[in-house]
């Protein structure tokens, strides 16, 4: 038995204790998994559908609407820093929104040639 092995071994074991021991009847066990998946639920319903799902419509309207040559114009790499930090700035403020929804937003303006600071 090679050490890759005894790895994969040793994870099935450990999980397989974990859920042998697992103090399933007990009340405050049964409350902090049904409130985990209350706190789930609503991330899924409020920060899904109410930040990500605009942001990648956003995303999708600077991709398509949004010219490369303004893009490149204001926040390529030979924009003037004097001009695109607050160009991106303005942006910021008007787009305010969590580190996961930038990230499609960020996609769009990168594909049209924005650089990266």
């Amino acid at each position: 038995m090679n050490m890759k092995e005894r790895t994969k071994l040793a994870i099935i074991l450990s999980v397989f204790l974990a859920a042998w021991f697992l103090p399933v009847t007990n009340e405050t066990f049964l409350n902090a998994v049904t409130e985990s998946l209350k706190l789930t639920r609503w991330y899924a319903r409020e920060h899904v559908l109410l930040c990500l799902v605009p942001a990648f419509f956003i995303a999708g309207a600077i991709s398509v609407f949004v010219s490369q040559g303004a893009v490149m114009k204001y926040l390529g790499p030979q924009a003037s820093k004097w001009v695109a930090y607050p160009v991106a700035a303005a942006a910021g403020t008007i787009l305010a929104v969590c580190s996961c929804t930038v990230l499609p937003l960020f996609a769009g303006i990168h594909k049209r040639g924005a650089g990266l600071g």
